[in-house]
């Protein structure tokens, strides 16, 4: 193992740092409640949206001072950024009304056909068949319209805390591991599926069906566990917090939308053409504004900022990470994949893994698995995760989400998706 230097091991003590401050944002939350007056500063450090993005401000001033600031602008232009615009604008989209109440039918429709009470029929469907529907439209596009939908008919209402928690807990588990049925929707395949020749047939084959078994498990148990509270809510159709609607949609309108979506997964790859099209669909959504509610720009653009946030500073993770990596068992490289996703991102770990040369089969499955599996355990485990936390967080007491609270709401469905990726023959 190489030395590390200065500057790596300055990105690892402050990213270190990033990690704790996330876990005690929602104190801050609490202090800005109770010391009004510097409430501003407390929210603002409460905010986990923007913590690592300060954080890796913080990060590339010392770079500068320690070197030279044309070294530290060298590494910021070095990073790929592709990963949070993508986000940006696909959860822009993906939360348009056309879109939304699109899924809001198609989620009632699956419902009606459940032997269930209505109420508790939605609340089933939407922890299930949208984070599978995560494989083909992405995942933040999933976790934007799960979230809403969610958000709007579910957890807005007076719900047990503990039962929030439990929702969160599932929805991120499902929405990491319910991204696997296709090469391109989950951030830490999308990394290596190129060069590890997996296609549509080898992810179905190999990792696909497991994931379906575990996200129907996690969203059967939840719902059983939560029908009591379920079945006492009203049944609502609303899927946008807008108090006040346009007229109704053609559905010309909902297909032109669904055409910006699936450009934007088509070219994901390509951030000119995406961020492009992007423009052209705020200028259609300003043409027609009958049809539209607000779009999550501001939303939007926190998530952003975390994720980019999160690629500079771990940018300089590799010099510990690839040689913990390196060496390791199936077995313990399936549970270490998890582990270590939970403090980093799980397409970071993906990534290192495969700079690792002369791995086999066993290696790439056990390191992709334990890295999605890991994918809800902590709001920077998975790319999608800030998106879910940003849109509900206002849920939860003081608007904000414990992360030890997410943490231990994760380890049953986590538990789920270790048993059917690693245990089912």
């Amino acid at each position: 193992m190489e030395a590390p230097s200065l500057i790596e091991i300055v990105a690892t003590t402050i990213f270190g740092l990033a990690l704790l401050h996330t876990f005690l944002a929602n104190q801050f939350e609490h202090l800005a409640h109770t010391h009004t007056k510097h409430a501003g500063l407390f929210h603002l450090f409460g905010e986990v949206e923007v913590v690592f993005g300060i954080w890796a401000a913080v990060l590339i001033v010392l770079m500068a001072l320690l070197s030279t600031p044309d070294q530290a602008i060298q590494y910021l232009d070095s990073r790929n950024y592709a990963e949070p615009l993508l986000v940006f604008v696909l959860m822009v989209i993906a939360a348009s009304r056309p879109l939304l109440e699109a899924a809001g039918s198609i989620n009632d429709g699956i419902a009606r056909i459940l032997p269930l009470h209505p109420v508790t029929a939605r609340f089933a469907v939407a922890m299930s068949a949208i984070p599978l529907l995560g494989s083909f439209i992405t995942e933040p596009a999933a976790m934007t319209v799960a979230a809403l939908l969610l958000r709007e008919q579910f957890l807005r209402h007076e719900l047990p805390s503990r039962f929030k928690y439990a929702v969160l807990g599932v929805l991120f588990v499902n929405i990491s591991i319910g991204g696997t049925l296709t090469p391109f929707a989950a951030p830490p395949i999308l990394i290596v599926a190129a060069k590890w020749d997996w296609d549509i047939a080898f992810m179905m084959s190999q990792i696909g069906w497991r994931a379906v078994i575990a996200v129907l498990l996690n969203a059967i148990i939840l719902t059983a566990l939560g029908h009591k509270y379920l079945k006492n809510l009203p049944l609502s159709t609303d899927v946008s917090d807008q108090s006040v609607r346009g007229q109704p949609i053609p559905w010309v309108v909902t297909s032109i939308h669904i055409g910006f979506l699936i450009a934007a997964v088509v070219f994901h790859h390509h951030p000119v053409v995406f961020l492009g099209l992007f423009l052209f669909f705020m200028g259609y959504t300003t043409a027609y504004p009958q049809y539209q509610s607000r779009l999550l720009l501001r939303e939007a653009l926190l998530v952003a900022f975390f994720l980019a946030g999160l690629v500079v500073l771990g940018g300089l993770q590799g010099w510990w990470l690839q040689d913990l990596l390196a060496g390791l068992s199936p077995t313990v490289l399936f549970f270490i994949s998890m582990s270590l996703t939970a403090i980093t991102d799980n397409a970071a770990i993906t990534y290192l893994g495969s700079l690792v040369e002369g791995t086999d089969a066993a290696f790439r499955y056990a390191l992709v698995t334990g890295a999605v599996t890991g994918g809800g355990l902590t709001v920077i485990a998975n790319a999608p995760n800030p998106a879910g936390y940003a849109l509900l967080k206002d849920c939860f007491p003081e608007k904000s989400i414990s992360a030890v609270g997410l943490l231990l709401a994760a380890l049953l469905p986590t538990f789920m998706a270790v048993c059917t990726f690693w245990f089912i023959p």
